[in-house]
């Protein structure tokens, strides 16, 4: 984990944003800040929470499965300016009041919301509503303020603040740069610090971001918050999350020529939330019914898969680890996932997918065993169906009943086969980031080939590139990147590429030229097409003085 455990408190931009950055950085908080005081009569925020998006270098899909990661933390962020206010109410011992508005009021109108001090937050996750984002972070944050509250024996005393928020962000909705785990990230941390005097903990603020973005009905696996809360400036971040969270700064080495990102925009916008049941929600339930599926065929008969933090709590890690166990002691990461990779070419046979029959009948005993595991832990109802002779039944309230996807045939085969490959390549990756030398003139070349290979897998095996994004690889790669390839779930979205230093103006003007030109753009897009990018700081709290911010 990250060398500080406490989410930083700043008192300056200098302490989040880079030299560059820092005249523009000014201008758009003292937007921030003037919206707030228009907003809320006069009055200062006492505090801004901040957190920022990411891009992927490596690890494409495959955090939900629980494999390790590489992102970055970028410039780009989320803002939420806030003041806590003694409550104007007179039920104040049994509501509270958050007020809520962003600075582009046009398109965000702002909300107001009178809740009840012991209910729980309601929200409708088919409602493509600004604000559900906002109050996921506060619904888990509560959570968790509520529970340590519990511990200490006060939770009778424990009543929220009313709060007044204006929120800013610049993280390309819909880009493939994570804009809703920076928004729920943010949130979480306003309500942690609005709420409590105690420094706020890095990992728990991870893992209550995790859990809190799926209230808005993603299932995301974690990467996306772990890099915006955990990052470090300067730094790569290596996640893994087996057999728990644990992240890791990691320098790329300094290279003859030196290396560098370009991050560049399709401007073809996918949203998680908006195309969850056909695309990304439909790849997690993929992804663990393949673990299912490799189960119960290779590993000896009434195995079952461990409980884990999957978001249906069983992946292919899990599988991984439960297989290797009997079969793979000895061998290291990259032997043990090159024989499952084997193996699954193997068993997975079907290139065009299995039925909610196929797979029942194959993993008629297993799901029965889950839905029993799961009510044990849980202390739910789940149960299996009464009717025995119906496994579909049963495999659809194991795998298809905590979200909605919309799938006859499930490609089991091609999503396990880009897990395994994508989680070698990360191991791969970081090895040679690990034994690089200034020397090490084909190493530069080696990163890039991986990246490209991740490229390939996503567009081939995860059918999650588009014509777009592969047009925009295309060129880089023929400009001088190293390596090109898309970033965050796909479907449109944001590129990442390696370059060379000295190919970064060739790249830069190839993708002007030959994708950016052909398209009709606003000045504000033009300016966001194309950014080099360096590895940003995580997330943070300034303390302003009487609602300014200091550079």
């Amino acid at each position: 984990m990250s060398s500080s455990s406490s989410v930083p408190l700043v008192a300056s931009l200098a302490d989040i944003y880079p030299p560059d950055a820092l005249a523009q950085q000014a201008a758009r908080w003292d937007r921030l800040r003037a919206r707030f005081q228009s907003a809320y009569a006069g009055a200062s925020p006492t505090f801004v929470a901040r957190s920022p998006g990411r891009v992927n270098i490596i690890g494409e899909h495959i955090d939900y499965s629980l494999y390790a990661v590489l992102p970055m933390a970028i410039t780009a962020d989320a803002l939420l300016a806030v003041s806590a206010r003694p409550s104007s109410s007179a039920a104040s011992e049994t509501t509270y009041t958050i007020r809520i508005g962003n600075v582009d009021e046009q398109t965000f109108p702002s909300r107001t919301f009178v809740l009840e001090k012991d209910a729980d937050i309601a929200i409708d996750a088919s409602a493509s509503e600004w604000t559900n984002y906002f109050m996921s972070g506060l619904k888990g944050a509560l959570g968790l303020l509520r529970q340590k509250a519990r511990a200490a024996g006060k939770e009778e005393h424990f009543c929220p603040r009313d709060l007044d928020v204006i929120m800013d962000g610049t993280v390309p909705v819909g880009g493939g740069l994570s804009s809703s785990a920076a928004f729920v990230s943010a949130s979480a941390l306003a309500v942690l610090t609005a709420n409590s005097d105690a420094p706020v903990d890095k990992k728990e603020l991870t893992e209550l971001a995790i859990v809190s973005e799926r209230s808005v009905g993603v299932y995301s696996g974690g990467m996306d918050q772990a890099a915006s809360v955990l990052s470090e400036l300067g730094s790569a971040l290596f996640v893994s999350f087996s057999p728990h969270l644990d992240a890791k700064p990691i320098k790329f080495p300094r290279t003859d020529p030196e290396l560098g990102f370009v991050i560049a925009q399709s401007f073809v916008t996918s949203t998680k939330h908006d195309t969850a049941p056909t695309r990304y929600n439909l790849r997690v339930v993929e992804c663990s019914l393949a673990a299912a599926y490799l189960n119960a065929t290779l590993n000896p008969p009434g195995t079952t898969l461990p409980l884990d933090a999957g978001p249906l709590r069983t992946s292919l890690k899990g599988f991984h680890d439960v297989y290797a166990s009997n079969n793979l002691t000895g061998l290291g990461p990259e032997q043990q996932l090159q024989r499952l990779i084997r193996l699954t070419e193997k068993t997975l046979t079907q290139e065009e997918g299995y039925t909610r029959e196929e797979l029942a009948q194959v993993l008629k005993e297993s799901v029965a065993a889950d839905l029993a595991n799961l009510a044990a832990e849980e202390g739910s109802s789940i149960a299996t169906s009464s009717d025995d002779a119906d496994p579909v039944a049963n495999l659809e309230k194991r795998f298809l009943s905590k979200f909605t996807v919309h799938a006859d045939r499930f490609k089991i085969r091609q999503r396990a086969l880009h897990v395994f490959s994508e989680a070698l390549r990360v191991v791969q990756f970081l090895k040679l980031l690990e034994n690089a030398t200034p020397a090490s003139a084909d190493v530069n070349q080696k990163l890039g080939n991986l990246m490209n290979a991740t490229q390939d897998s996503c567009r081939e095996l995860y059918e999650c590139s588009c014509p777009e994004i592969d047009d925009i690889c295309r060129i880089a790669r023929s400009a001088g990147a190293y390596g090109s390839r898309l970033t965050g779930a796909g479907w449109g979205g944001c590129t990442v590429h390696l370059v060379p230093i000295d190919k970064m103006d060739a790249v830069k003007a190839a993708l002007e030229k030959e994708y950016y030109a052909t398209r009709h753009l606003t000045s504000e897009q033009k300016a966001q097409a194309v950014v080099v990018s360096r590895p940003a700081r995580g997330s943070a709290t300034l303390v302003g003085h009487a609602g300014s911010f200091s550079l």
